[in-house]
């Protein structure tokens, strides 16, 4: 993957820093070198160490008034070589210069693998039209055009498969290493690779929306968010970076105030100076966050910033939405019951009406009437109410579909030829007109086939409850729940979003919360939750924003997965923190007491700093990856 040009100069620079200092310590002991030669190569290890850390001070100084770590670091190299000790100051520029690199590399990690999906983009597509087949710029693709997908291309913009079937490798977006078989009707993202077959595929999103588009602005703005252990560290930071400068002066003159000589009071100070630098203190959290983040965005899961991350990992209770979270989503029409007309009339009436509805009940109703050939009937003035149902208007005035709720609102009463339905465990959607019943169906979802382990490895992540929130009639949610291996106190059905709020608000109270959900009718409980998780980033945009996670396949065991690096990256946090603030007070104790050598402080404090970006590091093995689907 090509790196940016400021990672490779910064590793140019870091390769030169080292060279000189190999050269000049090889001279140090073996004296092969010529004394001018000698003393070039502290000069380049010193100029190639030091340049960047001084402009970075400056810039910082000059731009945000505030003095930094690097700061610290050229301070340091120079007290050090002002008392005789070039080379261990180039020695502590060598090794400020290689953890500088290793963390740019792991900040810009994440943002290197999300936005290498631009290159797999294709720059034409051939685009089906009246006068046949032509290839046209992917940009100027527009929803509604319809693409023809070859064996081995990549799909060039979100889309749905319009006709044929055949599978494609999701994993640059999903995080799936299984093809995935598509069929009519089924998304497809940009940037996946169509492995067999010839589809027919209708464009749904423009590249300023897409898929892609999405995980980009998710990632960018994870980089800006700060979690608050970053925040902690980076005001940590500067202002230790100042006392260090003033204990450092003063210390110069408490030591001759000691009886020290001039020469041996700055040697020491110097000695102070590099041992108190928190390098790895302010490095500890940003190196464990930034991998966990990049670890987490490769295996399919977006956090929208460290704080999700860190937050993720205190959840006590996870709030799952029924419909289309825990279940499917792809409902089924089992039953149809019309009271006045013929069905195919009274199937067109609700078509219609869920023409312009994103619920998976919507869809199955028009599945259901594209597979019997009923065209859905013209509405105006449609307009969903969330948990109650959806109201327009046809030509003969006024209409409705919804349960129990919209029934109540409409002034309307169950027949009896539908009690029966009502008293099922399957979804019954009631249509109407006012208060005059026109008819209901009946609509059955089934639970995602990750479902039940993903809730069972929750719990198995210890001082985890589970709820799950529906407004669902409750012999729906139960026989959903029971499948789950949920409890009854653990189900929640007949739920308005404000009913969700209050609940993740009650939840609250025991610990932190995290709720699951894709709808629209889930972006008030998203917003409230500690955590926020949207399921799929081809789902609901309104959802999506109101979210702090996003998972990027509809597979639920990714978020015990995610959790687990979450805890873990926490586990880390706490590592980093006790080595980098132990390995301080043992050095600053040493130089202030027991007359430290410089160069077991400059060893002392690049080591620890070395040791908590690698330890960081390690959250780069992406423990994600290893429970997908295979």
């Amino acid at each position: 993957m090509p790196e940016s040009e400021d990672d490779c100069a910064g590793l140019y620079l870091t390769v030169l820093c080292w060279i000189g200092l190999g050269l000049a310590t090889l001279d140090a002991f073996l004296q092969p070198l010529p004394w001018g030669l000698t003393w070039a190569m502290l000069a380049m290890s010193y100029l190639a160490g030091g340049i960047p850390a001084a402009r970075s001070a400056l810039a910082e100084l000059w731009h945000e008034h505030r003095l930094d770590i690097d700061l610290l670091m050229v301070v340091a190299a120079l007290a050090a070589a002002s008392v005789g000790a070039a080379l261990e100051g180039a020695v502590l520029l060598a090794l400020f210069s290689l953890s500088q690199t290793l963390e740019h590399r792991a900040m810009g990690k994440a943002r290197r693998a999300v936005e290498a999906l631009m290159q797999l983009r294709p720059e034409f597509a051939l685009r089906e039209g009246p006068d046949g087949v032509t290839e046209v710029p992917v940009a100027d693709l527009v929803p509604g055009d319809r693409v023809i997908l070859r064996p081995g291309a990549r799909v060039p913009v979100d889309g749905r498969v319009a006709d044929g079937s055949g599978h494609l490798d999701e994993s640059t977006v999903t995080g799936e290493s299984a093809p995935v078989r598509k069929v009519a009707g089924d998304p497809v993202h940009e940037a996946t690779v169509n492995l067999d077959g010839i589809l027919t595929v209708e464009v749904t999103r423009g590249l300023e929306t897409s898929t892609v588009a999405q995980m980009i602005k998710l990632v960018t703005e994870a980089q800006a968010m700060k979690s608050p252990s970053e925040r902690f560290s980076d005001w940590f930071g500067q202002r230790y970076t100042i006392a260090v400068l003033a204990g450092a002066v003063l210390s110069w003159f408490g030591f001759r105030y000691l009886g020290h000589t001039q020469g041996e009071a700055l040697y020491r100070s110097a000695t102070l100076l590099v041992a108190a630098s928190p390098c790895a203190v302010v490095i500890s959290v940003p190196a464990a966050i930034l991998s966990a983040l990049s670890a987490a965005a490769r295996g399919g899961v977006l956090f929208k910033g460290g704080g999700a991350l860190e937050g993720l990992a205190e959840v006590r209770t996870f709030a799952f939405d029924k419909t289309g979270t825990l279940t499917t989503g792809l409902a089924a029409v089992t039953n149809v019951v019309v009271l006045y007309g013929e069905e195919d009339g009274f199937l067109a009436l609700v078509a219609g009406l869920e023409a312009q509805s994103e619920h998976p009940i919507a869809a199955a109703i028009r599945r259901e009437a594209a597979e019997r050939g009923i065209t859905p009937a013209p509405m105006r003035d449609v307009r969903a109410h969330p948990s109650e149902g959806i109201t327009g208007q046809d030509a003969e005035g006024p209409i409705w579909a919804g349960n129990a709720r919209m029934l109540a609102a409409m002034g309307a009463n169950l027949p009896d030829a539908l009690v029966s339905l009502a008293d099922g465990s399957e979804t019954l959607i009631v249509v109407g007109r006012g208060s005059r019943i026109l008819g209901a169906v009946t609509v059955a979802d089934e639970p995602r086939t990750t479902a039940a382990e993903a809730v069972r490895d929750l719990k198995a992540g210890g001082r985890v409850s589970i709820l799950m929130m529906t407004g669902d009639r409750a012999p729906v949610a139960a026989r959903i729940g029971a499948t789950l291996g949920l409890a009854p106190e653990e189900i929640h059905s007949g739920l308005l979003p404000a009913d969700k709020v209050q609940l993740v608000d009650k939840a609250a109270k025991r610990g932190k919360v995290a709720f699951i959900g894709d709808g629209v009718n889930d972006a008030a409980a998203l917003a409230r939750a500690d955590v926020g998780v949207a399921m799929g980033v081809a789902g609901s945009e309104v959802a999506l924003q109101a979210a702090d996670v996003a998972l990027m396949a509809e597979d639920l065991r990714k978020l015990a997965a995610a959790q687990r690096l979450a805890r873990r990256a926490a586990r880390v946090i706490r590592q980093n923190l006790t080595i980098a603030l132990g390995a301080m007070v043992v050095l600053v104790t040493g130089s202030l007491f027991f007359e430290l050598p410089l160069p077991i402080a400059v060893l002392g404090h690049e080591g620890g700093t070395l040791l908590v970006v690698l330890n960081g590091l390690r959250l780069l093995a992406d423990p994600i990856r290893q429970h997908q689907t295979v």
